[in-house]
């Protein structure tokens, strides 16, 4: 379901009880407000409560200064995590690509006919080899070698071209480097990967080869939130496709890019649209 236009968008998460869907929307409606969209979960198993609401902010009486102190007495009485998004403000992005494009052309693509409602400042790469393509989209394109013997300098000077451009979203686009653990704490749920296997299945190096050895009949993509711990962070989308003995390891790697091309475009949408509420190490996603 695609968004409309100039929402407020709502995130909650907090322990279940009784009445919280009552008092949000009494809340909203006490200060004029008009609830657009709304979705809820409460996991059984945690007894947490999830909720995403839109509102309209036409006549909605709560700027973004007065919201959170008005919200307060209700944010508190539920023990409510929550986030919000306020219309026109835009999320800012930032690719990081090696040297597959297959991944970036479709991100590109997709920003540009405004399917994805982002800024895009920047591409960063530790290769020089898609200069061209990234900046005749009109996009800067910036070099950094990256390499185990640099990383420490190299991240330093990513982290400064990331804090110049105001981005708030990081998506690693077949991006062929570890990143650190210092750094990938400095983003905390705002880096985006796309994993070329249906986790937990066949990671690490060299995956649709050890696919074909298995035999298997599926083969899959991942895309989830990077943590500390690699390629084990909250998962955000995933996908597969049937294949068959007739499939070599050739036409394996072509059906794993089309599916890594659409997981990735779906993960950062659902982030960008404030889809996805996280919740340990997994994810409630409302689409």
């Amino acid at each position: 379901m695609s968004q409309p236009d100039g929402t407020i968008r709502l995130l909650i998460n907090c322990p279940d009880a009784r009445g919280i869907i009552a008092t949000v929307a009494n809340f909203v409606a006490s200060h004029n407000g008009n609830i657009l969209d709304a979705d809820q979960h409460t996991d059984p198993h945690t007894c947490e409560f999830f909720m995403r609401l839109e509102i309209d902010p036409d006549g909605f009486d709560l700027s973004r200064e007065r919201f959170a102190d008005a919200w307060a007495e209700v944010a508190n009485r539920y023990a409510m995590t929550w986030k919000l998004h306020w219309s026109g403000e835009t999320k800012r992005m930032a690719i990081f690509v090696s040297r597959e494009d297959h991944c970036l052309h479709d991100l590109l693509w997709r920003w540009r006919t405004r399917e994805l409602r982002t800024e895009l400042p920047l591409v960063i790469s530790n290769h020089d080899d898609l200069r061209s393509l990234v900046e005749s989209c009109g996009v800067r394109f910036e070099h950094v070698p990256n390499t185990p013997e640099n990383r420490e300098q190299a991240e330093a000077m990513m982290r400064s071209i990331l804090a110049d451009a105001y981005v708030d979203l990081i998506v690693l686009a077949r991006y062929m480097q570890v990143l650190s653990l210092a750094f990938v704490a400095s983003y905390p749920r705002q880096i985006i990967n796309i994993h070329h296997s249906f986790l937990p299945a066949f990671a690490g190096s060299r995956p649709y080869h050890q696919a074909f050895e298995r035999g298997v009949k599926i083969i899959g993509a991942t895309s989830h939130y990077v943590t500390e711990d690699l390629d084990s962070g909250p998962i955000i989308a995933q996908s597969t496709i049937p294949v068959d003995h007739r499939d070599t390891i050739e036409d394996m790697i072509r059906k794993g890019r089309d599916l890594e091309r659409l997981v990735l475009a779906r993960a950062v949408r659902l982030h960008i649209e404030d889809r996805i509420l996280v919740s340990k190490n997994k994810t409630v996603v409302f689409e």
